[in-house]
């Protein structure tokens, strides 16, 4: 197998061998309409909820020296799209009045794997990673988007759960 390049679909890596690179295909953002003023907060697994917010809050609200913006996209693959969810309830309940649009696609990351044994010997593996984009404004939105979220419904629902 000198060289060779193995294909293989969704399947873990062997033991014996070790990760070289993982490349993830430029994939569009699901959500039309976009201006050039959306603040992106890409979640990671390893990101602190508190920094996310902490930031993304201080420039929907306007506070500090930097400039305030109307809407957030908040992103996140993988193992982070719960964490991404978490940032984008909690801000909802923090700042009254967003509207919320949000979007499910699967992304193709190719990894490489190399033989701890014999480095000639590569096998590459593509995974669908499932990815989640959450759209928050302060300005009103389309409701005929698919996935869209009016303020009233999250706050209808919030106000159901305190008052049982």
């Amino acid at each position: 197998m000198d060289g060779s390049l193995n294909t293989c679909s969704a399947k873990p890596a062997p033991a014996g061998f070790r990760r070289v690179s993982s490349t993830g295909e430029p994939s569009s953002c699901p959500v039309p309409g976009l201006g050039p003023g959306v603040l992106e907060m890409r979640v990671k697994e390893g990101s602190k909820i508190r920094n996310l917010l902490g930031f993304a809050m201080s420039r929907l609200q306007g506070g500090g020296h930097v400039s305030p913006v109307s809407q957030v996209m908040f992103t996140g693959t993988g193992r982070a799209i719960t964490k991404t969810i978490t940032c984008a309830e909690i801000m909802k309940r923090h700042i009254r009045g967003l509207h919320q649009v949000s979007k499910l696609q699967y992304r193709t990351v190719r990894e490489v794997w190399q033989s701890r044994e014999d480095e000639s010997i590569q096998m590459t593996v593509v995974k669908k990673v499932p990815a989640i984009y959450i759209f928050l404004s302060k300005e009103p939105l389309d409701p005929l988007e698919l996935g869209y979220q009016s303020p009233a419904e999250m706050s209808s629902s919030s106000e159901e759960n305190t008052t049982n």
